[in-house]
């Protein structure tokens, strides 16, 4: 069986589509967020690779968890997100959800409905934020304000790449019964261009991810830290830029991420957006706000 290490991608935090530990985030939290994303992206690749079946994958995740919980040092990564853990006093819990969203995605393709989907999105995306917001001490009472934007962030990703893993993967993160209701099949996603029917089921759930958006638009003013509070409006930001494209193009046929210059203009009217809601913060409290 290969390591862990020989499954990895190459992929980076800086290929990713939102950004990861950005420099807005202080120094001081930036190796815990590096650390716990290595973590993530290594069981990732796993549950991703092409070739390894899939008793060897979920063998592979197993050993990245049994190093996390010290009970060898097999896997580096592991190694590093326990130390920076302890040296917190943070639980691996979080990293634990993840790698059943992982094991998930190695033994089940398909997702009966919104609900379900949602229930992935529990493992899969939701305990990222909850992550980093520990790692800064926030409030737990922000927690469904950061599941709803999580959760946004993981279907935006699926319905970017939804025709590519169901060719690579064989992996359908679009609901069933929406496809039905829309009078679409799983099979259309292999074609070269969405059918009308695809393209009105695709464009309906971007819809409803935009409902979840709308969830998590005041996510970034409960934010204590100045800094982790203008990286989640700049993420809110690109994510309903996204939704939208979403709503207007094909992911089979046309480009729905954004390029060098999107990133760089939906990046300041972020960051605009998020230091205008922290100036209300601050006049509304009373107070001046951390990390400034």
């Amino acid at each position: 069986m290969i390591t862990a290490a020989e499954a990895r991608s190459g992929k980076g935090h800086r290929d990713e589509n939102f950004p990861v530990a950005s420099r807005l985030i202080h120094p001081r939290h930036r190796g815990a967020i590096l650390a716990f994303y290595e973590f993530v992206r290594t069981a990732d690749d796993i549950a991703d690779h092409s070739l390894l079946p899939p008793q060897e994958k979920l063998a592979l995740m197993d050993r990245l968890e049994a190093t996390l919980l010290g009970k060898n040092d097999d896997d580096p990564v592991g190694v590093t997100l326990r130390n920076e853990l302890a040296a917190r006093s943070l639980s691996p819990r979080h990293a634990q959800d993840l790698l059943t969203a992982f094991r998930m995605d190695v033994t089940k393709l398909r997702y009966r409905d919104w609900d379900d989907l949602i229930g992935y999105c529990t493992y899969s995306a939701m305990p990222v934020g909850r992550f980093v917001l520990d790692v800064h001490g926030e409030s737990r009472a922000i927690w469904p304000a950061n599941d709803a934007l999580c959760a946004a962030l993981q279907i935006i990703n699926h319905l970017q790449d939804c025709g590519k893993d169901y060719r690579e993967l064989d992996r359908v993160y679009i609901p069933l019964d929406a496809f039905a209701e829309a009078g679409a099949d799983v099979e259309a996603l292999g074609a070269d261009r969405a059918s009308p029917a695809l393209l009105g089921c695709i464009r309906k759930l971007a819809r409803r991810t935009a409902g979840l958006l709308d969830d998590s638009r005041p996510f970034s003013a409960g934010i204590d830290d100045v800094r982790l509070a203008l990286e989640v409006a700049v993420i809110q930001t690109f994510a309903e830029r996204l939704v939208g494209v979403l709503g207007r193009r094909d992911p089979l046929s046309e480009r729905v991420h954004l390029g060098k210059a999107g990133v760089a203009g939906f990046g300041l009217l972020g960051l605009l957006w998020g230091a205008t809601r922290r100036v209300g913060r601050v006049f509304a409290a009373g107070h001046k706000p951390q990390d400034a």
